[in-house]
């Protein structure tokens, strides 16, 4: 705690009022300053602006400089080790208790995070959201005490990596249809098949992974295992080239008769679609915050470039129309911004509401792609340094990502899963429709 919230000097955030040169024209469009969407003291209280102010600084000192090389290397940073970084930083336990090295406070802090590390790297923010998340997230809600114990300090400290891998090359939302298959043998299992589209899969050390244990029980067949990297019979295969997200490490986990002993089941036997179910909604409102990050990205290159970039002898921010582009993308991430933090505030008070959740992760990625898309319309384009933001946005769409974000670009894109949940709620105002539907589909 004291390194988060110790002696950090507190600075402005905002990369839109440094050195701007005073405009001759009599009506010169308003400072870069009053288009700060950093000034967020109606969603924070004092003690959660001083929290994102310390994280924008460590994000923008030992994150910001490397983005561009992450995106066009196709590689997470090699020379510096962020893993350790953000770890002494206290970033990858927010939500863990302390007694495991964790700082033990809500999702409301973790979205803080994961919104300013996105801001500064999307592939870095995706990466951290896998690690965070997906894997230290889950530990935490459902591993036992010796679990606990064993993987949680090193998961927070940096020292190891963690992941999750759920889909398949032919199984990715409909989880039923999984082909990973663990035979019970004596002193625990042997797994056999693969995982594809596994965030941090090439450099992580403690996966959680699904697979059948029953082939023949529909969801109550799957269990939920801990995998550890160097077990006989586990490896990853070829990393993968992604749109975007390039530098968040995807591969394809592969398991040939890998042992895997019995304290390692995380939950219990055939309870592996509760432990997905239980952590999805939290999921995806960690994952709903990146967008923010990318979209507050867009806004700090694009605010100064309108008041540098001159066309017929003025500032091409005195234009209407680019002011209007201006106002249509710092309106979509306030609103955004809003829903994000208030589903997360909801959480953090134990309501939890899965169609809120999946709503938040939602507007945040369509608003997140209209952003993007925004100066790409206008004259006078931008330079390569958005385009390295533009091209990182498109995690809403890429196929290897979307198993991680769960939400598409487009509505109508949207799982089933989602289009039920809200359908139920809008026109019956319960769950039940719902849970019968889901209780066909799982056969639960």
């Amino acid at each position: 705690m004291q390194r988060v919230f110790g002696a950090t000097a507190r600075r402005s955030l905002s990369l839109l009022t440094t050195n701007q040169k005073k405009l001759p024209h009599p009506h010169p469009p308003p400072p870069a300053s009053s288009f700060s969407t950093t000034s967020t003291s109606l969603l924070f209280d004092d003690t959660q602006l001083q929290f994102k102010e310390s994280v924008s600084q460590f994000t923008q000192e030992n994150i910001a400089p490397f983005a561009s090389t992450i995106d066009q290397s196709n590689y997470f940073p090699k020379d510096i080790n962020l893993w350790k970084l953000m770890g002494d930083f206290n970033l990858h336990g927010i939500t863990a208790p302390e007694e495991y090295g964790g700082l033990g406070l809500g999702y409301l802090y973790h979205c803080i995070a994961m919104e300013e590390i996105s801001r500064a790297s999307g592939s870095v923010g995706l990466s951290y959201g896998a690690h965070s998340n997906l894997c230290i997230n889950q530990l935490v809600r459902n591993g036992n005490p010796a679990q606990r114990q064993k993987y949680l300090p090193k998961l927070i400290s940096g020292e190891h990596v963690g992941a999750l891998a759920m889909s398949e090359p032919n199984a990715g939302s409909d989880v039923v249809s999984m082909k990973c298959k663990a035979d019970r043998v004596d002193g625990g299992y042997i797994i056999n098949g693969n995982k594809m589209w596994c965030t941090n899969g090439p450099v992580a050390h403690t996966l959680v992974v699904y697979a059948k244990t029953n082939v023949t029980a529909g969801s109550k067949g799957i269990t939920a295992f801990i995998i550890e990297k160097g077990m006989p019979g586990f490896s990853t295969a070829q990393k993968l080239d992604k749109l975007g997200m390039r530098g968040s490490d995807t591969c394809e986990l592969l398991f040939e008769n890998c042992f895997v002993p019995e304290e390692n089941v995380l939950g219990q036997e055939g309870k592996g679609v509760y432990v997905m179910m239980s952590g999805l909604d939290l999921e995806r409102l960690v994952l709903a915050a990146g967008p923010l990050g990318i979209m507050q990205a867009c806004l700090d290159v694009v605010l100064p470039y309108i008041r540098q970039r001159e066309q017929f002898g003025q500032p091409i921010g005195v234009f209407q129309f680019i002011q209007g582009k201006i106002a249509d993308m710092y309106t979509s991430l306030q609103s955004s911004r809003a829903y994000v933090y208030s589903v997360a505030r909801d959480c953090d008070s134990g309501r939890i509401d899965p169609k809120d959740c999946a709503g938040a992760i939602l507007c945040a990625a369509e608003r997140g792609t209209q952003v993007a898309l925004q100066p790409s319309i206008a004259p006078g384009h931008l330079n390569h340094h958005f385009y390295s933001c533009h091209d990182e946005i498109l995690w809403t769409t890429d196929s290897s990502a979307s198993s991680q974000m769960r939400a598409k670009s487009n509505p109508e894109r949207i799982t089933d899963l989602y289009v039920m949940q809200f359908l139920c709620f809008m026109f019956f105002q319960n769950w039940l429709p719902f849970q019968i539907h889901f209780c066909r589909l799982y056969n639960v």
